[in-house]
């Protein structure tokens, strides 16, 4: 019953991104109005959102709270998305709310990401959490998750992406992500390039929201257990890695201090040290130093590969996957400078571009010719693998989500 219902839910692909809140409005109407009925806190940004509202969910749930956290893409399964103190939604309940609403989601044209933000509204009303983390699809002016009334908003680093909708500049970027910013309420704003932090004070003062800047983070040391650093006087350990990931915790401990003064620092690292966020620069292997980064924009491949870096203080074997060749320039320069070696593959069973035109597109922009090109990602998986224990240097998988299931798969990672 359940595959039958997410094949339907997914065929809403099809209706592509709508920029507008009229849709989710009616179809929230339809059940009442949920988000009318939730805490929230609502977080924008390019990269590192995830894991920022991951954080503070984490940090919230140790201090007591019952959590909803809305997030996306998947990695494996949709269920991923919404979850409540961890616990992702059941099928059950997906199963009903799309058979209850049907035939609105039909009349209304309701897309695939405005169907979803209902459904977890939805679902966190009927849990009864204590507060639900939002984490914003795409922009923020515009975006379905945009409909609610948060306690506090968040916007974690901006860089460029989704240009052919957001805008092709970093201003105008960050003035639609900053579309979520509200009158009167507080907004953490992470460490950001010049142009962006200008739009994002601009549209906060405007507003009148009080302005939290993270600040940096100091004194990083990265062992096995992840990234210690120092924040404000204070020493904390997330088990997420690099520096991007102190970054991300150092905003993630500001949203949770607007939202609640009273959580102890004890409880904060307590907080920090449990969150999961799979997929950047998540671990694969407790025998060999091998990562899984998602990281495919330029900003995220510079954080990922820095990260891999600081392992062992040696460049890294990479393999790579791309969805489409955005910035392809920048990213294929910027590997090419920092790998030992480098492993180009693809799938278009996966959605993912095909190896041979990944390589190409390479070729194009990197005077170089020592790149390997292999077909089947399961067989550059395992070149990868061999090259990693030959060298004992660290091994680095990066570029999209939908390599996910195969990685996974590979290294025997249950979901």
């Amino acid at each position: 019953m359940i595959e039958e219902k997410l094949k339907y839910l997914y065929s809403l692909r099809r209706l592509g991104i709508k920029v507008g809140l009229e849709h989710t409005f009616e179809l929230l109407s339809v059940c009442h109005n949920p988000h009318k009925r939730l805490r929230v806190i609502h977080i924008a940004g390019t990269n590192g959102k995830g894991s920022t509202s991951s954080m503070v969910a984490s940090i919230l749930e140790t201090a007591g709270y019952k959590v909803g956290l809305y997030t996306s893409p998947h990695l494996i399964k949709f269920n991923e998305r919404i979850s409540v103190n961890g616990v992702h939604i059941p099928d059950e309940f997906i199963a009903k709310f799309i058979e209850k609403n049907k035939k609105h989601i039909q009349r209304i044209s309701s897309t695939f990401f405005e169907t979803t933000t209902v459904m977890a509204f939805e679902y966190f009303v009927k849990q009864k959490v204590d507060i639900a983390i939002i984490e914003v699809g795409l922009g923020g002016r515009l975006d379905s998750t945009n409909v609610v009334d948060p306690l506090v908003t968040a916007i974690t680093p901006i860089s460029l992406d989704h240009q052919h909708i957001l805008g092709s500049t970093l201003c105008e970027i960050a003035k639609e992500k900053a579309g979520i910013i509200k009158k009167g309420v507080p907004v953490v704003v992470a460490k950001q390039k010049i142009d962006a932090k200008k739009s994002i004070i601009s549209a906060a003062k405007k507003m009148n929201a009080e302005i939290i800047e993270t600040g940096n983070t100091k004194n990083l040391k990265y062992s096995q257990s992840g990234t210690e650093f120092s924040f404000m006087s204070e020493v904390f350990l997330t088990p997420l890695f690099g520096r991007h990931q102190s970054e991300n915790a150092a905003t993630a401990i500001q949203i949770v201090r607007q939202f609640d003064k009273k959580i102890e620092n004890e409880t904060i690292q307590k907080g920090l040290s449990q969150t999961v966020w799979l997929g950047r620069m998540q671990k694969l292997s407790n025998k060999l130093p091998i990562y899984y980064d998602v990281a495919h924009n330029i900003d995220g491949v510079k954080a990922a590969i820095s990260a891999a870096i600081t392992t062992q203080n040696q460049k890294p074997h990479i393999l790579i996957s791309f969805k489409g060749d955005k910035e392809i320039d920048l990213i294929a320069n910027e590997i090419s400078k920092n790998n030992s070696s480098l492993i180009i593959s693809g799938s278009k069973n996966l959605e993912l571009m095909s190896a041979n035109e990944l390589y190409s597109a390479f070729k194009k922009n990197v005077n170089r010719t020592e790149f390997s090109k292999i077909d089947t990602l399961d067989v550059a998986l395992s070149e990868l693998i061999n090259r990693v224990k030959k060298t004992n240097k660290t091994g680095l998988i990066m570029g999209s989500h939908y390599m996910a299931k195969p990685i996974f798969d590979k290294f025997g990672i249950l979901m």
